[in-house]
């Protein structure tokens, strides 16, 4: 069943719009309703955004909360931050995966209101102002233009949420439909798994080489694939490495039967991450 994604500011309401869209779909629809939140993974905010391991492992820990909840018969909503474009693309994947429709509510807010509601909670439940200025900072906005951000609804702090559009957005629009990189497929080959590791060392060592003649922004070529890298920035073997482990270890999961197109997928694996 559908997934709903807030988005916003610290502080910005998305916990009160999460716990109204509760209550609206379980009154209207009699479905049960998940909310999964920095709540329930039980997240010491100030602990967990000043560090950003820590960080990337509460993101991993709620990201597989939403894929364990994801079911024919729930609805579920993801009361988070969910400021990076990179993860919320990761979650427009998941539930492509899941053929499942999915909407975005973005608690649009300054960050002098935002500011201003953080400093008159409780001492126990604030941010402190520099990890609150930080987060701010680091907010990617969302924009309808981009399908992982789509459906988009934004709501402003005095606004009433447009719950029938909503409602129509998550049951009466198709899931969207599963491609090479989020369909599950049976292996094909016994190569597969030396094959993938070998396509994309190759794609890694094309894409160290050629920065050592570009500028960010050129387009790199890379061995098998028809598109081509987008570097906006110089990226250092460790970081390319370490996308290279999660782009195999999502593939061996969800194989392709072409091997043709791994070059591809994780061209646009990593465009998406430099991004």
């Amino acid at each position: 069943m559908p997934l709903i994604v807030m988005c916003g500011y610290p502080c910005s309401g998305k916990t009160r719009r999460a716990d109204e869209l509760k209550v609206y779909f379980e009154e209207n629809t009699g479905r049960k309703v998940h909310v999964v939140g920095d709540g329930s993974v039980g997240v010491e905010r100030n602990s967990v955004y000043g560090d950003s391991q820590k960080e990337k492992n509460v993101r991993a820990a709620l990201k597989a909360e939403v894929e364990r909840k994801v079911n024919k018969d729930d609805i579920v909503i993801l009361d988070s931050l969910n400021y990076i474009k990179g993860y919320r693309y990761e979650l427009f994947c998941l539930i492509k995966h899941a053929q499942t429709p999915h909407c975005l509510v973005y608690c649009l807010t300054s960050d002098e209101q935002s500011s201003s509601w953080n400093t008159s909670r409780d001492a126990a439940e604030q941010y402190t102002q520099d990890i609150f200025d930080a987060l701010v900072l680091r907010f990617e906005a969302p924009d309808s233009r981009n399908r992982w951000d789509s459906p988009l609804f934004i709501t402003l702090k005095d606004d009433t949420l447009p719950f029938e559009a909503i409602s129509d957005a998550l049951f009466k629009r198709k899931a969207p439909r599963p491609n090479q990189s989020t369909q599950s497929q049976p292996l094909s080959s016994v190569n597969f798994l030396y094959e993938l590791d070998k396509i994309t060392q190759d794609v890694l060592m094309a894409i160290f080489n050629a920065q050592k003649t570009s500028v960010p922004g050129d387009l790199i070529s890379v061995p098998g694939a028809t598109e081509k890298i987008e570097l906006n920035r110089n990226i250092n073997m460790a970081e390319l490495r370490k996308l290279r482990r999660q782009f195999i270890s999502y593939t061996k999961l969800h194989p392709t039967e072409n091997t043709g197109h791994v070059s591809n997928m994780f061209v646009q694996y990593l465009n998406k991450s430099f991004h």
